[in-house]
């Protein structure tokens, strides 16, 4: 039987560019069908700590990383009006030296690049554009997937990482009902030019307030305020983070916060904000179907409360290989990955949206009770941090 490839992936994405850059090292040919017509990525600022950021550096990565990363000092929690810090742990060289990789801060474009070009490197005919998969077929020798254009792509595999409206996803288990939070989320840059000097630390800061908190950090070398905003509202459904909307409506949310909230806000530029809605889905157990499986996004989306979005992605594909490395039959590898991810990946997005209501108290006594004292590093260190998706055990 002719094979286009031993593994095709559906999306080219941070998750799915990991995934063939993982198994490309490893030897296998692998296709990467994209929908868009050219390499790229929107959104801001993501953040990847030592558990992702120990799967970038085995790819060889390193040396581009320092330079369009961030570090950042630490990890603060600021109350919304008065500046106090509720609580804070240190990153840069504590983080790395306890996990044994550092902690960074990118522009997501950025990262996006650097996979991308490092695929290409490794395959230059690996990544195919104005190819969007709208579903697969398969059989005991094969997944084929299918091409909007009507055009097919037969593979060993299908990997589906192609997004919270994943065409893989909603015909191997059904479309993923969405539950609104009742919360959206901005997203805004800021060129540090604009700020004066003593802004703000290289650090990662959370302004947390009632009804609302705001996550600041440098991206691009510093080169780059990142900003998301996460306020309660009625009612939204666009999932899309390409939606501009008024500045004005975004000034308003934070009446009343502390002056650096209002100078970051008004130094802003005015047509270049952008707000979606913040939907919850319900973990499934139910990763894979044959010769058919799904990663990041399309399988286990997240809100963004503990920033391990993309690094859930990163390690589901550095452990995607190390299933198909082990086990000869297709089945059995993406039986083991789906077993040795679903736990984890549901703790992560069950806990995401406990954190999103910590951050939107009501006073700032409940703000103190809830931080004070907390030692909010050694509860993240002993399970998130430490993960290491290259040699974690897996589970049949």
């Amino acid at each position: 039987m002719r094979f286009d490839a031993d593994v095709v992936i559906a999306g080219a994405g941070i998750g799915g560019l990991t995934a063939a850059a993982s198994l490309l090292q490893a030897g296998y040919s692998v296709r990467v069908l994209e929908q868009a017509p050219a390499l790229g990525e929107v959104g801001a600022g993501i953040q990847t700590s030592a558990n992702a950021s120990r799967v970038l550096h085995s790819l060889g990565l390193a040396d581009q990383l320092e330079r369009i990363g961030v570090k950042p000092q630490r990890y603060r929690v600021s109350l919304f009006n008065t500046n106090e810090t509720l609580n804070e742990f240190r990153l840069a060289a504590a983080h790395e030296e306890q996990f044994g990789y550092p902690y960074y801060l990118f522009h997501r474009a950025d990262l996006h690049d650097i996979l991308a070009r490092h695929v290409q490197q490794l395959d230059a005919n690996c990544i195919a554009l104005n190819a969007r998969v709208s579903g697969f077929e398969q059989d005991a020798d094969s997944a084929t997937a299918i091409l909007a254009d009507g055009s097919t792509l037969r593979g060993k595999m299908l990997v589906g990482a192609d997004g919270i409206k994943s065409a893989v996803r909603e015909q191997l288990i059904g479309r993923a009902p969405a539950t609104f939070t009742g919360d959206v989320a901005w997203r805004c840059t800021v060129p540090a030019e604009r700020m004066r000097p003593d802004y703000m630390d290289q650090i990662v800061n959370i302004w947390a307030g009632p009804g609302a908190h705001l996550v600041v950090y440098y991206i691009s070398g510093g080169k780059t305020i990142n900003y998301i905003a996460c306020c309660e509202e009625g009612e939204w459904s666009e999932e899309s983070w390409t939606l501009k909307a008024p500045w004005s409506e975004l000034k308003q949310k934070f009446t009343g916060w502390h002056d650096d909230v209002q100078e970051l806000l008004d130094a802003t530029d005015r047509d270049e904000c952008y707000k979606w809605a913040l939907n919850n889905r319900t973990p499934t157990d139910i990763w894979s179907d044959g010769r058919v499986t799904l990663l990041g996004d399309a399988i286990h989306p997240t809100l963004p409360y503990m920033a391990q979005g993309a690094a859930m992605a990163i390690e589901d594909a550095a452990v995607l290989r190390r299933c198909i490395d082990q086990n000869q039959d297709i089945a059995t590898a993406l039986r083991v990955y789906q077993n040795s991810r679903k736990s984890r990946t549901a703790r992560i997005v069950t806990q995401s949206t406990q954190h999103g209501h910590l951050y939107h108290l009501s006073s700032a006594e409940e703000f103190h009770q809830a931080f004070k004292g907390r030692d909010l590093g050694a509860d993240r260190a002993s399970w998130l941090f430490s993960y290491d998706p290259l040699t974690a055990a897996l589970e049949l």
